[in-house]
């Protein structure tokens, strides 16, 4: 039996159970074997924190004062863009995935969790790392990128939580549609790329065209995104504080509705 199926059996075990004390079980039985998985660990923990640095030669490159931005709040919003995608997103696909394939999610159905408890449990690690990472992240960047205190801290934390959501919900419902652990690398790859590109990760959609950043504007991570930056930025009005409130929670309940909805139980062999 798996340290997640004996989580499942613990939970059920107590009496009255909560749904917090549910997620708690799986929450702790899912971070024990991500602890397991080093190079998933790697991954979800390094990668974030060392790629915008290779962002860095190419802000060199860009006018950023012409749009009140400076390279400390590129290079932290990046950190931040990149946490969604390795330490949550691509780390949930591999998550689901392998605990679909190995029965562990099906037999856990047949208790007292319901749907939305196993997932949300299995996502509990990688969003508090995803969570502690922008912590960290952000306090870093104050220090030695010298960016100040955030000029609209209230636009953060909903920026944050919002990815965060938005990450596992996408995730869920991407490993809907990958077979194996080892094809998970491959169909995160089109919303990674995406994200990268357009959501304002790796650079910020105010140099791009109107028309394109425009479009940019609707992809799933760019409110979240938008909402972090401009937080240290304090340069949002309050129009576009709603619109990207409004398409972040929009997102949010989506991909939740589609990863809930789509997800399958089933191995895919």
């Amino acid at each position: 039996m798996s340290t997640l199926e004996v989580a499942g059996t613990r939970a059920r075990g107590a009496s009255p159970t909560t749904a917090a004390g549910r997620l708690r079980a799986l929450g702790r039985a899912e971070l024990a074997l991500l602890a397991r998985n080093r190079g998933v660990v790697f991954t979800a923990v390094s990668v974030p924190l060392l790629l915008p640095f290779s962002v860095r030669p190419a802000l060199d490159h860009v006018d950023l004062k012409k749009q009140g931005l400076t390279v400390g709040t590129t290079m932290l919003t990046a950190a931040i863009g990149f946490s969604f995608l390795f330490a949550v997103y691509t780390s949930l696909v591999n998550a689901y995935v392998a605990r679909r394939e190995e029965l562990v999610l099906k037999r856990l159905r047949t208790g007292e969790l319901s749907d939305a408890e196993i997932l949300a449990g299995t996502a509990l690690p990688a969003v508090g790392i995803g969570l502690a990472q922008a912590v960290v992240v952000s306090a870093a960047c104050a220090a030695l990128l010298h960016t100040g205190a955030p000029k609209a801290p209230y636009l953060l934390l909903p920026g944050v939580l919002a990815g965060l959501v938005i990450s596992a919900g996408l995730a869920a419902l991407t490993a809907a549609f990958t077979r194996t652990v080892e094809s998970g690398q491959v169909t995160a790859l089109p919303l990674m790329f995406v994200s990268m590109l357009g959501s304002g990760i790796t650079f910020p959609t105010e140099i791009m065209p109107r028309r394109l950043a425009s479009v940019c504007e609707m992809l799933p991570l760019s409110a979240p995104i938008r909402l972090v930056r401009g937080g240290w930025t304090g340069q949002l009005s309050g129009y576009e504080v709603l619109g990207a409130l409004g398409t972040a929670l929009a997102w949010a309940i989506l991909a939740v509705f589609a990863g809930r909805r789509w997800f399958r139980w089933e191995p895919r062999r």
